[in-house]
C-alpha cells in the first residue's frame, strides 16, 4: 500500500478585531490556498483565540472546496468532451 502525507500551513494575521488565516497546500508543485475570516465579538476578550479557531476553520473549509473544484477539472480532463 502507498503512504502519502500532505501538509497543510495556516497563516493568522490579527488587525485590532479582525482576523484572517490563509490555508495553504503546497503539493506536486501545485499551491492551493483558503481563506478565512473572523471579526472578534467583544464577549470574546476572555477567550482571545476563539477569532483565529473561526478565521483557520473558514480557511480549512475553503480550501477543501478549492480542492474538491480541482479534483472535479482532473476528472472531467480524464472524461473528455461531452
Amino acid at each position: 500500500m502507498e503512504s502519502k502525507q500532505w501538509a497543510v500551513q495556516v497563516y493568522i494575521s490579527e488587525d485590532r478585531d479582525d482576523t484572517v488565516a490563509r490555508a495553504v497546500l503546497l503539493r506536486d508543485g501545485m499551491r492551493i490556498s483558503g481563506v478565512g475570516r473572523a471579526r472578534r465579538n467583544p464577549g470574546d476578550r476572555p477567550i482571545p483565540e476563539i477569532g483565529d479557531e473561526l478565521a483557520a476553520s473558514r480557511a480549512l473549509a475553503d480550501l477543501a472546496d478549492r480542492l474538491r473544484t480541482v479534483a472535479a477539472d482532473d476528472i472531467a480532463q480524464l472524461a473528455g468532451p461531452a
